[in-house]
This record gives structure tokens, sequence and C-alpha cells, in this order.
């Protein structure tokens, strides 16, 4: 698949430095999916369960361009 700027590069990352990742909810336990910023070494942030709606607080680590850990826990 080409990549455009700012659209889908091979299914998984975005030119813009985002990084698909899939995490479980730690509330109903569903998969999701989140974006990660891959141009930020560490981040700390809260997004809401796209099923439950619950919040849960995303913590994401990468280096030169790359997700080393992702983890989640009840926020």
């Amino acid at each position: 698949m080409k990549a455009n700027r700012g659209m889908l590069f091979s299914g998984v990352h975005f030119m813009s430095g985002l990084s698909e990742q899939d995490i479980q909810c730690p509330f109903c336990g569903e998969t999701i999916t989140v974006f990660a910023d891959c141009s930020i070494s560490r981040q700390t942030y809260i997004e809401d369960c796209s099923v439950c709606c619950r919040p849960i607080q995303i913590e994401v680590n990468c280096e030169e361009g790359e997700v080393l850990s992702i983890s989640t826990d009840r926020s």
C-alpha cells in the first residue's frame, strides 16, 4: 500500500509518527485500538474505552519512532 500524506501506511504506521496499538480495556476486557505518538519518548494519558466508555490510563514508552511498551490501568 502506497503512503499518502497523513494516510495509513502498511496497515500499521502513519507518516505523522502515530502507531496503531491494540490494548485490552482493564474494565470490560475488550480489545480496542489506540494511537501512540512515537515522537514522544514517554507519555501518559487518559482515553475512554470505545466499548464501555470508562476512562483508561495509558502509558506509552517509545524509542527511535517505535513503541517499546504500552500499559493500561483503571483511571
